[in-house]
């Protein structure tokens, strides 16, 4: 299989990831390499709204890029096992080079497969505890793996309860196709964020128990995982509440 190339650029002490073209895969600020930088790769960890952290807890990242969310995960929740699965044997050795991720250790596993393979693995069914993906060549245009039997694989993927979060481009036909096939995968138990800036929208989906929370609850969590790790969630809650139909009073998904 051909890979992609690997390239990168620096501007205004931001270093970005591209695969061969001038569309950013992925960023870090320089001064503050642990800092997740773009808005949608923050949103990629709100799966952290709903599940607490304990041992024995396994995460799960499809598509590593720089590693953003590898190194928040490795660094905030030590109780955490991540598995990342990344075809590209470039993109890993960048993430390590060129933008600090860590290496494998007790709490991190990194397989170079491929991500529908890793889905349909029966190994890993019912495994992890939450998922993430985030799967996009050079062209940009849409997550590059975005079939039924794909998202039918990640449910499977996750225990009871679990969490997918999944970065989707908005503004492509690809949006629609991957949304109805998320919510069919998880019987339309799927949460959306408002779009961000760069036409990014992440989904959230969920696989277990009906899940209900007033949206104070919410907030207050949301509150609790900034004060601890930094993370910008200030505008999660008021974003799922009105981005999402029938969740304005609270939240039932």
């Amino acid at each position: 299989m051909l890979m992609e190339p690997v390239t990168f650029s620096e501007l205004g002490g931001i270093r970005y990831l591209h695969f061969g073209t001038e569309l950013i895969q992925g960023a870090m600020r320089l001064r503050d390499p642990n800092e997740i930088y773009l808005e949608y790769n923050q949103q990629m960890m709100a799966w952290l709204l709903f599940l607490e952290t304990k041992p024995g807890m396994r995460v799960a990242q499809l598509g590593l890029g720089t590693g953003a969310l590898t190194k928040f995960t490795h660094l905030h929740c030590p109780a955490v096992k991540t598995t990342v699965v990344e075809i590209n044997p470039a993109v890993i050795i960048a993430a390590r080079s060129m933008f600090f991720s860590p290496d494998d250790d007790r709490r991190l596993q990194t397989l170079q497969i491929d991500a529908h393979a890793f889905v349909h693995d029966d190994q890993f069914h019912n495994q992890f505890d939450a998922l993430q993906v985030d799967l996009y060549d050079a062209i940009c245009d849409g997550p590059s793996v975005s079939s039924l039997d794909f998202y039918s694989g990640c449910y499977e993927l996750l225990k009871s309860p679990g969490i997918l979060t999944v970065n989707l481009f908005s503004r492509h036909k690809s949006f629609d196709i991957n949304l109805s096939n998320i919510c069919e995968a998880f019987h339309n138990r799927v949460l959306l964020f408002p779009e961000s800036h760069n036409c990014n929208v992440v989904a959230m989906a969920f696989k277990g128990p009906l899940l209900q929370a007033e949206w104070s609850d919410v907030v207050k969590r949301a509150k609790l995982i900034q004060a601890k790790t930094g993370l910008a969630t200030a505008s999660w809650a008021t974003g799922l509440r009105h981005a999402n139909a029938r969740q304005e009073n609270a939240l039932c998904i």
